[in-house]
């Protein structure tokens, strides 16, 4: 497993993390993502330090936090050889602190998912969205006392629009606070838009990208296709993680499937680890966070690494998962030399 630097920290994760929204299945929702339990998520992680992959991914929100406690138990025993990156700010109870970034909530969210983990400390510990109600200073500020305490090594952040993680950046420096070093950020085949603006932002600002829903809510699996009906086990038969998951058309999909295919036949890959591949040759990108409901799911996933797409299949899916971005984005690219591609 190869591993990267995370950001501009001295903090190295591997280029692939195993996401635990599949653990528990405690709603309709995450039922929808998979329903592993502890044994089945014990396996799960013996088959990933097998092959170097040491981070695994949580939230306080995944299933009501049963997804932290199975992680906790498929770790015991070994937790120093393994990562760990939950977030938290959703809500998570039906009070008025229950949610947000404040200092009571994350104070609270932060000492609950130690609980539920089994752990003294959390390697990286990421806001799951923006706060708008809260002062950043505060955030920051709360983050940075739970960094020096020893509860959290690394801070990141999840969800954020340019401006939100530049402001936050800015404080921080200017207050000599803890920093962001990651961003875990939805970008796939069928999902550029990160490229408009984060990704020219963390290339400036030394932002690791964290890397959520790679295969665009499911529908890079291979197993939707044109004029085909769905297979009964994928979260895409379910009608509110599709509500739930990001915009793309069923066309913008097919288009770019089309020429993953192409793409497989050449290589003898899957669909799934062409798109994986694809990611892991972007800027900024330092880790995947891929999801498995079963042991074939993971072992597939871990097959995206070791190998790398040429140059000239690289350009072939570029071209065709290529969509007009918004304003400003479209006018800036007319101005190359001002505004060139980030590399």
């Amino acid at each position: 497993m190869e591993y990267r630097q995370l950001g501009g920290s001295g903090f190295k994760v591997p280029a692939l993390s195993l996401g635990t929204g599949t653990f528990g299945g405690g709603n309709e929702f995450f039922k929808s993502w998979g329903t592993s339990d502890v044994a089945e998520a014990t396996r799960l992680v013996d088959i990933c330090l097998e092959a170097g992959l040491t981070m695994f991914d949580s939230a306080d929100v995944y299933s009501g936090g049963m997804a932290e406690e199975i992680l906790g138990q498929a770790i015991k025993g070994r937790r120093n050889q393994v990562l760990i990156s939950t977030k938290g700010t959703f809500r998570t109870g039906p009070g008025p602190n229950d949610l947000g970034s404040s200092r009571f909530h994350l104070t609270e969210a932060v000492e609950a998912s130690l609980r539920r983990l089994g752990t003294d400390h959390i390697d990286l510990y990421q806001l799951h969205g923006f706060d708008a109600r809260t002062p950043v200073e505060e955030v920051l500020l709360t983050l940075d006392n739970l960094v020096r305490s020893g509860k959290i090594r690394y801070i990141g952040c999840s969800n954020f629009s340019g401006w939100h993680l530049m402001k936050s950046l800015s404080i921080s420096q200017m207050h000599g606070l803890a920093r962001y070093i990651a961003h875990q950020a939805y970008y796939s085949l069928v999902g550029r838009d990160y490229e408009w603006e984060l990704m020219p932002l963390a290339i400036d600002q030394k932002i690791g990208s964290v890397i959520w829903s790679p295969l665009g809510w499911g529908k890079l699996t291979g197993k939707l296709r044109r004029g085909q009906a769905l297979p009964e086990t994928t979260r895409l038969q379910s009608k509110l993680s599709n509500d739930k998951g990001p915009p793309v058309s069923n066309e913008q999909v097919f288009k770019v499937i089309d020429a993953i295919d192409g793409i497989a036949k050449e290589t003898g890959k899957t669909v799934t680890q062409i798109a994986l591949n694809w990611l892991l040759q972007r800027p900024t990108v330092s880790t995947i966070i891929v999801g498995a409901r079963n042991e074939e799911q993971l072992r597939q996933n871990l097959g995206a690494v070791g190998w790398n797409l040429t140059p000239a299949q690289v350009a072939k899916l570029d071209a065709a998962s290529a969509t007009t971005p918004a304003y400003p984005y479209w006018h800036q690219r007319g101005f190359p030399e001002l505004n060139p591609a980030p590399v």
